[in-house]
C-alpha cells in the first residue's frame, strides 16, 4: 500500500506538465489519505456545485490546512483511508456530485480529482451520458 508521499510526488509532476494522468489517478487509488473528521463525518466542502472530500497526503499537509484555517492549536481527528475506498465506496453514497481535493493548503501542491469518468465510478460521474446512468443521485 503506497503512502501519500508517492501521490504528492505524482501531483508535483502533473503540475510541472509531465507525468501520466492515468498514473496519477492510479496513485490516488493506492495512496493512504488522511481525511479530517467533523462530528464523525468526513470533512467535505461544497464549491461550484460539487462536494469535495478534503484529503491529505500526510500529517504535515493536514497540519498546513489546520494552520491556514487558524485552527493549528487544536488537535484534529482524522481517518486514514485508501484512496480507492474513498472513490469506490464513499463517493457513490454521498448526495450530489463528489470529487476529492488533495492537499488543498499546500501551495503549488494541491490537486482536484473531479467526479468524472476515469476517476469516480461511471454511475456517479457527472460527464456520463444520461442513458448510461446506472442510477440517479
Amino acid at each position: 500500500m503506497a503512502g501519500g508521499g508517492d501521490l504528492a510526488e505524482r501531483i508535483g509532476e502533473r503540475r510541472d506538465g509531465v507525468g501520466d494522468p492515468r498514473a496519477l489517478v492510479g496513485e490516488l487509488r493506492r495512496a493512504v489519505l488522511l481525511v479530517p473528521l467533523v462530528g464523525g463525518e468526513l470533512w467535505a466542502e461544497w464549491a461550484g456545485g460539487i462536494r469535495w472530500v478534503c484529503a491529505f497526503t500526510g500529517e504535515v499537509a493536514l497540519a498546513r490546512f489546520a494552520l491556514a484555517r487558524g485552527e493549528g492549536q487544536v488537535p484534529w481527528d482524522y481517518a486514514a483511508l485508501l484512496g480507492a475506498r474513498i472513490v469506490d465506496e464513499i463517493v457513490p453514497v454521498l448526495d450530489g456530485p463528489t470529487g476529492i481535493a488533495v492537499d488543498v493548503a499546500t501551495e503549488g501542491g494541491a490537486m482536484f480529482f473531479p467526479p468524472v469518468t476515469g476517476i469516480v465510478p461511471d454511475a456517479v460521474a457527472v460527464d456520463r451520458l444520461p442513458e448510461e446512468a446506472g442510477r440517479e443521485r
